[in-house]
């Protein structure tokens, strides 16, 4: 069950820790592995969730898939998070870090979905647009494809939303023919 204020305390700690010892960016990259990880592999998504592994078969499986990859900081993170029994919390405290680490360094995420792939050079124009229009200091930009939208592309930052797609607008026109606001102007 997802508790984000665990996540949040969790991520908060960690982002203090890793400041004090001059690592956040080094622990930032880990968190991004882990969660790139977690979201890549549903086998050891399930593990940690799994309440029939013990813990001390969870902690030799994840040293295992993050040996090497990560810093001491994060390994000696993750440890402590299987030994207070908070391993399935992993992936949330992971996003919870990355969204503190990008509030701390003023990077704002910016999801564009379109119907097309589209060329990097277009997708930096529009992110390059978005942080000029809105004063951003940096943005981080996603993009996804999505057949449905038919055409054009939904722009998601900041809890706004720009729909500029042609199945949006097929929508508009469909509700307003459901709706017929032009018969009583006829009569």
């Amino acid at each position: 069950m997802p508790n984000p204020r665990l996540a949040d305390r969790y991520a908060k700690s960690l982002v203090d820790f890793a400041t004090e010892k001059n690592e956040l960016d080094n622990v930032k990259a880990d968190m991004q592995f882990i969660d790139a990880v977690c979201k890549a592999s549903r086998d050891f998504s399930n593990m940690l969730k799994s309440p029939i592994i013990k813990a001390d078969q969870k902690e030799k499986i994840i040293t295992a898939v993050v040996a090497g990859k990560v810093g001491t900081i994060t390994a000696s993170f993750v440890n402590l998070l299987v030994r207070k029994g908070r391993e399935s919390d992993l992936r949330e405290i992971a996003a919870a870090f990355i969204n503190q680490y990008n509030a701390i360094k003023g990077i704002h995420k910016v999801k564009l979905t379109t119907a097309v792939d589209i060329s990097t050079e277009a997708a930096k124009a529009i992110g390059d647009r978005v942080k000029q229009a809105n004063n951003f200091g940096s943005v981080e930009l996603e993009t996804v494809v999505d057949e449905k939208l038919i055409g054009g592309f939904v722009l998601e930052f900041d809890n706004k939303l720009v729909d500029a797609s042609v199945a949006s607008d097929l929508r508009n026109i469909k509700k307003q023919f459901a709706e017929n606001t032009y018969i009583h102007n006829i009569r």
